[in-house]
């Protein structure tokens, strides 16, 4: 059984199912995502039907990302947070509407009984964006930095390579977990297309949104597949790349 880790989607259904079908996932392989399934491609409600129905047949993690959230207080409520229109909710609300009451009510339920982070048996952390707290994440005093930090990235992406784990000033945040894997920050802001390793940390999120691809990893082999550029996947649409 392998065990794939997805980084964001960002209603980029096409290129989901490309790396499903890239990387012939069957029913034995567990999929963890890391969160941001919808906002920016065309296609957000149909990435959420399609994941309920993977859902049925793979055990799968869904880590919930800040525009997971925002898209949940919107069919929660009917509130539309205004950065959240301007960063793709304008799109994800135009895809839900050939949704019936009880489709959305099923995706309400299905935003609300998404984690904001995942350990696994051998003490990886998955999650969306980050976490400050140098105690690790169940003494994190703000959740919102699940979904939003940064910091846990840029400190990983400038760490001199020479300082080992069991250094003194190793930072005290990453020892907690023997791996680390987030989304949230696109590789393709650093000039990388592929997944990007610095410390134990892994981010997946490979610009799916913008101009780059959906990527998933083996988190065992590390073996890595992708989709096209999603944005080629949708040509007609600007999605998040609207100047």
């Amino acid at each position: 059984m392998r065990t794939l880790v997805i980084g964001d989607i960002h209603g980029g259904l096409k290129g989901l199912i490309q790396v499903v079908e890239r990387a012939k996932v069957n029913a034995s392989d567990a999929l963890i995502f890391l969160g941001d399934y919808v906002d920016g491609w065309s296609e957000s409600a149909q990435v959420i039907q399609y994941l309920i129905e993977l859902s049925k047949t793979n055990k799968c993690v869904f880590i919930k990302g800040n525009h997971d959230v925002w898209c949940e207080q919107w069919l929660a409520s009917g509130i539309i947070n205004d950065v959240w229109y301007m960063h793709g909710g304008k799109e994800t609300i135009e895809s839900y509407s050939g949704f019936s009451k009880e489709e959305k009510s099923n995706h309400l339920d299905f935003f609300e009984g998404m984690p904001l982070y995942h350990i696994d048996t051998e003490n990886r952390l998955f999650v969306h964006a980050g976490f400050t707290s140098m105690h690790g994440v169940e003494k994190e005093i703000d959740i919102r930095n699940f979904y939003f930090d940064r910091t846990l990235w840029e400190m990983a992406l400038t760490m001199d390579k020479r300082i080992k784990k069991d250094s003194k000033i190793y930072p005290n945040r990453l020892k907690h977990y023997s791996e680390i894997y987030i989304g949230h920050t696109p590789t393709i802001n650093f000039g990388e297309d592929q997944p990007m390793h610095c410390a134990n940390v892994w981010n997946v999120d490979t610009g799916a949104t913008f101009t780059g691809k959906l990527s998933a990893i083996d988190i065992d082999s590390k073996e890595v597949f992708q989709s096209d550029k999603v944005m080629d996947l949708y040509p007609d649409e600007l999605g998040r790349n609207k100047k």
